[in-house]
């Protein structure tokens, strides 16, 4: 039996779009269902029990994407139990903003974390100007991250 990962995505230039897409192909050659949805078309009964990648850049001050501002506006408002849901964070930013280095992944990670969702491994930060493509990191990163929600949801089933 297949597990699905559903990948949400919040971008305002395509690039955590693209990276997604990327570690979408990662997950399939871990035999896993990607399953891609943008954030403006997300909302909080979209959230299940199951596993979810939040792949979201920075915007303006810190801010989320414009087209994740709405779900995320709806999860604050609607404070929906996330109990059941397993996620792992993306969070692209540009260390040019120290202060609001990938708070577009750090709020949405704060948030689920608030509604009762636990976090598998630790939040990937990227910074653009590192040199390194996003994507690339990413592809790594999830690699690691899939070994992490097996047996995250492994322990869950047996507990």
């Amino acid at each position: 039996m297949s597990h699905v990962i559903t990948i949400l995505v919040a971008t305002m230039s395509g690039t955590a779009e693209l990276v997604a897409d990327e570690v979408a192909a990662v997950f399939e050659d871990a035999a896993y269902i990607p399953r891609i949805m943008l954030m403006d078309k997300a909302t909080s009964s979209d959230l299940k029990p199951g596993s979810y990648l939040i792949c979201t850049s920075t915007h303006g001050t810190g801010d989320v994407p414009d087209n994740g501002k709405p779900f995320y506006s709806e999860l604050e408002k609607s404070r929906p139990s996330l109990k059941g849901v397993l996620y792992g964070v993306i969070s692209l930013g540009d260390s040019m903003y120290p202060n609001t280095f990938c708070f577009g992944g750090k709020r949405f990670d704060e948030l689920f974390e608030a509604l009762g969702a636990k976090r598998v491994g630790e939040r990937l930060e990227h910074d653009r100007r590192s040199g390194i493509y996003p994507e690339d990191i990413a592809r790594e990163w999830a690699a690691e991250w899939i070994t992490l929600l097996a047996r995250r949801s492994s322990e869950t089933q047996a507990s």
